[in-house]
């Protein structure tokens, strides 16, 4: 699944000049295999930073140079309370945004839509490019 997840992130940002991850947490394969795979910054963030490749960031109130510049913010298993947040920042920076829920929840926001590739299933919303900041 995180296969198909990361498959798509890539097959669709090659281009990207930054990803952002948003509460990177203790999981880092997303970002590992993005790295691996894309000639592109890979930025990692989370209020509780679990190593010093992860910047510290409260995304509810964020540091918005941190997500500047980016083409895509994505969180895996986000908190709901949080999603809102990360959607707001996304619209700021005029980044596409991807969420990745537990396979249990959905996102409720009609801002977002409801993707099914191969075995991941994950919320998308493609801002323009409007940089706000």
């Amino acid at each position: 699944m995180w296969e198909d997840f990361t498959q798509y992130i890539i097959n669709n940002y090659a281009d990207a000049d930054k990803i952002v991850e948003v509460g990177a947490g203790r999981f880092h394969k997303v970002a590992s295999i993005l790295q691996k795979n894309l000639k592109t910054s890979i930025v990692m963030t989370d209020i509780k930073p679990s190593c010093k490749k992860i910047i510290q960031d409260d995304i509810c109130n964020p540091d918005l140079k941190i997500y500047k510049g980016s083409s895509l913010i994505y969180s895996v298993r986000p908190q709901p309370e949080l999603q809102p947040c990360i959607i707001k920042v996304a619209q700021i920076v005029g980044a596409d945004i991807i969420i990745k829920p537990f396979s249990t929840e959905f996102i409720n926001s009609d801002k977002m839509k409801l993707v099914n590739y191969k075995k991941a299933a994950f919320y998308i919303n493609n801002y323009p490019n409007i940089n706000m900041i």
